[in-house]
């Protein structure tokens, strides 16, 4: 896997990932497998981080301080990268779309750009619609919605930092019940579906008049929250032709890295002004509902084929 921050993959390497899944498993399976996909991803970013701060404060335990103490978690990482080229090197070529003969059926394939072709129009509906979403998503950064418990509340680091455990356990779990909704009521109206109270729910954390229920509200929204992503990724996959895949998947990862860029900074600017402090929460529950409702309009009539629900 790439690189990832805060469990979000930031490396060139999803949307190749996503292809090859897709490729290699039934499409009944794929909504489920790309959950486990991404909840392996979490634990395993999260584990990393666990024990490259446990190896660099041994070190300094033993007299090693300064750079010298992270030098040895650099080069692990360096390593762990040549073994992870090793394993993919040896990926059979099942893994590879295979075209045989002409594509198209009217004779020839209009021509590609970005890697996209006939669904060229789709996915940059997509693309904008995702940018929207991540824009949203942007001015609840952990780290702003830290700093506000704090400031709100007073909350101690400790408090903070066991919340936002809870929350991304139940955030990393709710994804594996993606598959099962997704098979009930199909991938796009399991995305909106649970999407959309999520962020009714996030409007509501900053009108708590306490820690509690503020804490209660924030947990529950996250209990749901990423139900939406194996379903978005899945979808995302299945409304485009095989060899698109990769395309397709890089073109709305760019678009959500590009619309997160800009919302932290207005939200830090905004948490710096204490009776402002809860407007991040108010844009960002607002701008995605929207993104909701233009992606259940835009794309209700667009179902996949190998969609069950």
């Amino acid at each position: 896997m790439g690189f990832r921050i805060w469990g979000f993959e930031v490396g060139p390497f999803l949307s190749v990932e996503h292809a090859a899944l897709a490729q290699a498993v039934p499409a009944g399976r794929r909504t489920a497998v790309f959950a486990w996909h991404n909840l392996v991803g979490s634990l395993a970013t999260a584990l990393g981080s666990l024990c490259g701060g446990v190896a660099s404060d041994l070190l300094q335990a033993g007299g090693i301080t300064g750079a010298g103490s992270y030098r040895p978690v650099v080069v692990a990482y360096g390593v762990a990268g040549l073994v992870l080229a090793a394993l993919f090197a040896r990926l059979s070529p099942a893994a590879e779309v295979q075209i045989e003969g002409n594509p198209s059926p009217a004779g020839a394939t209009p021509p590609a750009r970005f890697g996209l072709h006939r669904s060229r129009g789709t996915v940059y509906r997509l693309a904008a619609l995702f940018a929207l979403d991540a824009f949203g998503g942007g001015f609840v950064m952990q780290g702003v919605v830290a700093y506000w418990f704090h400031v709100r509340f007073g909350a101690d680091p400790a408090i903070i930092g066991a919340i936002f455990f809870g929350a991304n356990l139940l955030a990393a779990c709710s994804a594996l019940a993606a598959a099962w909704v997704a098979r009930r009521v199909g991938l796009l109206n399991a995305m909106v579906l649970t999407h959309l109270p999520s962020n009714v729910l996030l409007l509501l954390v900053p009108l708590m008049p306490d820690l509690g229920l503020a804490v209660a509200v924030l947990l529950l929204r996250f209990s749901i929250s990423q139900m939406d992503v194996p379903t978005r990724q899945s979808y995302t996959v299945a409304v485009v032709s095989p060899d698109e895949r990769s395309a397709a998947s890089g073109v709305t990862g760019v678009a959500r890295s590009v619309g997160s860029a800009i919302s932290p900074m207005l939200a830090t600017a905004l948490i710096g002004v204490p009776s402002l402090a809860g407007v991040p929460f108010f844009l960002a529950g607002g701008v995605k509902i929207v993104y909701d409702l233009l992606l259940y309009r835009s794309f209700a009539a667009i179902r996949p084929p190998d969609d069950s629900g």
